[in-house]
């Protein structure tokens, strides 16, 4: 997996490819647990689209909520297709092995996703507190072209970050260690498994991971408690339930995205010696994004009643 070259006096090592470990399976389970995981890849993908194609033909929702909803929907194609492909082929194959230019690939589009929904997350949070807390405003404030520019600033800060992330990585010296206890490359087990000094490859990491995760993080508190303080002075209790309700499915989903990576990101290298790190990446990187669509069309009414609308034009 690695082959040895001389630089400056000394042996350096060049790692070819790793080997995902995976999750350890009996050869009965191999099946089911691929045809499992098989299933709630298509449902993911078939749902996001399914969302993407109700906002983008139903003229009820053509507001700046469902353009960011529409907008998560497509990223989080992407963001399971850049994990779960490769899962699949792992759990039915012997040769798990992954090319050290695939790892950093899957790594970077990764990152970049991760670090992008988590700022994406914290811009429907200000769409939902602008709405309530300034709704005279709101079509002012929350026009065509802003909304574009909210979503093209969420796409650079997540590829920035990504590439930033990437570049300290990439530099580590990796040895003859290549069996990575994960079934994806991620930030943590490629910094345990490093036999050069990760210290600074650690703190660019954990300084990156503070601003795109406390930030937004932040963001969303403070545009929820602006949100509650709001709809508390609503005198109706028929209108404070329609307020709360505009902002239960977003407020769900934040809670379970950003529950679950802040337990993996919060200290990356020392969170990858629980094993129950890789159980918790099970939740965000499969589950997750598997629940999203169903969160918002189980509790959002204006998203159920475009469906059923929808399916009944094309019957």
């Amino acid at each position: 997996s690695s082959f040895f070259y001389r630089m400056g006096g000394r042996n350096e090592t060049k790692v070819m490819y790793f080997i995902l470990l995976g999750f350890p399976t009996t050869a009965e389970l191999q099946l089911l647990l691929f045809s499992t995981l098989l299933l709630v890849y298509l449902l993911t993908v078939l749902e996001n689209l399914l969302i993407i194609l109700i906002i983008r033909n139903n003229h009820s929702l053509q507001n700046p909520m469902y353009f960011f909803l529409g907008n998560l929907s497509f990223l989080e194609i992407w963001y399971v297709s850049v994990i779960e492909p490769k899962m699949l082929v792992d759990v039915l194959s012997h040769d798990k092995r992954i090319s050290f230019q695939g790892c950093m690939t899957q790594l970077y589009f990764f990152v970049t996703f991760v670090c992008t929904e988590y700022i994406l997350l914290a811009v429907m949070a200000y769409d939902r507190f602008v709405a309530i807390c300034k709704p005279l405003r709101y079509p002012l404030i929350m026009g065509h072209k802003f909304c574009a520019q909210l979503i093209a600033g969420c796409w650079m800060c997540g590829l920035t970050t990504s590439s930033i992330k990437l570049s300290f990585i990439a530099r580590l010296s990796y040895c003859d260690v290549d069996k990575i206890n994960h079934y994806f490359c991620d930030i943590s087990p490629l910094l345990n498994i490093s036999c050069s000094n990760s210290s600074l490859a650690e703190l660019v990491d954990f300084i990156l991971a503070l601003m795109v995760i406390m930030v937004p993080l932040c963001s969303v508190v403070a545009s929820y408690i602006c949100i509650m303080f709001t709809v508390f002075k609503i005198p109706s209790s028929q209108g404070r339930q329609k307020a709360f309700s505009t902002c239960s499915s977003h407020l769900t989903i934040v809670i379970l995205f950003y529950s679950t990576t802040l337990f993996t990101y919060a200290h990356p290298k020392l969170m990858y010696t629980y094993r129950a790190n890789k159980l918790v990446s099970v939740l965000y990187t499969v589950v997750v994004p598997l629940l999203n669509p169903l969160i918002y069309c189980l509790r959002n009414k204006e998203v159920r009643f475009a469906m059923r609308k929808t399916f009944t034009c094309r019957r």
